[in-house]
């Protein structure tokens, strides 16, 4: 919190008390608990989820002080989801008028996004390797994608590696921004909600307020990197060559979704809502790059769009960018093992003598990440319908509560109707502030961490 501090400090704002008090209350938990001893110094599954888990909640709350302090947020529902919103890189908010909200308050919002990003306990890890044997669960635990690896021997060393490409990219999309006639400090929020892949803007109307081509083009290019899995960059900065993007299926697929998906909506605008295709590219693009990256970033109210397009958008909610990357949701690597996995089925049927072997490229697929991609994708569904359920008791119409859920459980962000892109989640009750919170949470840390705690067994010796 100290960078928004000295912000302001700066911009000489009320809101110095709020960040030092909110500063003093971790430091003093920080200590109470560093002090606690523990009996052994290992950490397993069971300990790596819960550190996890714990972990996030309490930053998180922590995190809100801020906004409660400030007044900006004073009810604790409304300040404890801006916050789980942006760890969680979702980008739902609550604030109906976001350009009155004082800098050092949209500094800290946006930057809980870069942090959530990459992860708060990897950023631990990164610079704290002393937390001991086996903090490889806590990397694992974290991680989003059924497959976790180190890039190298030491897992503090692979946290230093993604973190300093996450920085690289971070410095380059600022400059970039900043060339092009964005002021510094919307160019360094803007650019904290493309890399943590989050969506929280300083304008009411998101990127769209600028109606600049130049930037949306900038932030497009940006979303999309940030959805590849980020163990791509280091390999290809280690070994000097894009070879190993062309040869990683994933990204093949991820392309290949982004594509279809905007040449289908832009056919589907041109003449309905944009009279020019260049025009109904320029929204189609940006949007399904938003969306597909659950980013959440907006140039325009595609709420109003034509049903087909309403509905494609939402779909892809469900579908996420690449595993590894900052991105929420499935992930394209589930999507396309299911697929081919159905795709075995049928053939089975056909050739129930045949035996073959799920392949990503020419790797096969060990039955045991199959069966856990399986059940992950029945746990998701039916976390879905009844979070769903759930949140239509509370007086919200069916497209607005399934497009709420498909956007806090798949950390994208804007949804439909009530929960559209020009609207907020401030009309929804506290009760729904919290279901979409716990969703953002279990969306953001693959459902398991969390729900794992919630199991008896988990507590058993």
């Amino acid at each position: 919190m100290l960078p928004s501090v000295f912000l302001a400090f700066y911009y000489q704002e009320s809101t110095i008390s709020a960040f030092l008090y909110a500063i003093i209350i971790a430091v003093f938990f920080g200590l109470l608990f560093y002090s606690l001893k523990v009996k052994e110094n290992i950490i397993r599954y069971k300990e790596g989820f819960a550190i996890v888990t714990f972990g996030w909640i309490a930053v998180s709350l922590i995190g809100a002080l801020p906004f409660i302090f400030s007044g900006v947020l004073p009810s604790f529902a409304d300040a404890f989801f801006e916050t789980v919103s942006g760890f969680t890189t979702t980008g739902a908010t609550v604030i109906t008028n976001v350009e009155i909200v004082p800098y050092s308050l949209l500094f800290w919002r946006s930057f809980t996004h870069w942090l959530g990003g990459m992860g708060i306990l990897v950023l631990a890890l990164a610079i704290s390797p002393a937390l001991g044997v086996g903090t490889f669960q806590i990397l694992r635990a974290e991680s989003p994608g059924p497959i976790s690896t180190k890039l190298t021997p030491k897992l503090s060393n692979t946290a230093k590696i993604l973190y300093t490409t996450y920085l690289i990219i971070t410095l380059i999309e600022i400059i970039l921004l900043n060339l092009g006639g964005m002021p510094l400090f919307d160019s360094v929020v803007n650019t904290f909600g493309t890399l943590g892949t989050g969506g929280f803007s300083i304008k009411n109307a998101s990127i769209g307020a600028y109606n600049n081509v130049y930037f949306e083009l900038v932030i497009t290019i940006f979303m999309l990197l940030s959805g590849v899995n980020f163990s791509l960059y280091y390999l290809a900065f280690k070994q000097k060559s894009l070879w190993h993007f062309w040869q990683d299926k994933e990204f093949k697929v991820y392309l290949g979704i982004v594509a279809v998906y905007i040449l289908v909506i832009t056919l589907n605008l041109c003449g309905s809502v944009f009279n020019s295709f260049w025009e109904s590219l320029r929204h189609a693009s940006f949007q399904v790059v938003s969306i597909i990256t659950t980013t959440g970033y907006a140039t325009t109210n595609f709420d109003l769009w034509p049903d087909l397009s309403r509905m494609l958008l939402l779909s892809l909610m469900f579908i996420g960018a690449c595993a590894g990357s900052t991105a929420g949701s499935m992930k394209v690597i589930r999507i396309y093992l299911i697929f081919k996995y159905v795709q075995r089925e049928i053939s089975s049927l056909i050739h129930p003598r045949a035996v073959r072997a799920v392949k990503i490229g020419e790797q096969s697929v060990q039955e045991t990440v199959l069966s856990s991609v399986v059940a992950f994708a029945m746990l998701y569904f039916l976390l879905f319908i009844a979070a769903t359920l759930l949140i239509l008791t509370q007086g919200l119409d069916i497209i607005s509560a399934i497009s709420a859920v498909a956007c806090t459980l798949g950390n994208v962000g804007p949804g439909l109707n009530t929960v559209g892109p020009a609207q907020t989640f401030a009309p929804v009750s506290d009760f729904a502030k919290y279901i979409f919170s716990l969703c953002m949470l279990m969306g953001r840390l693959e459902l398991y961490t969390v729900i794992s705690l919630l199991s008896p067994r988990f507590w058993q010796k």
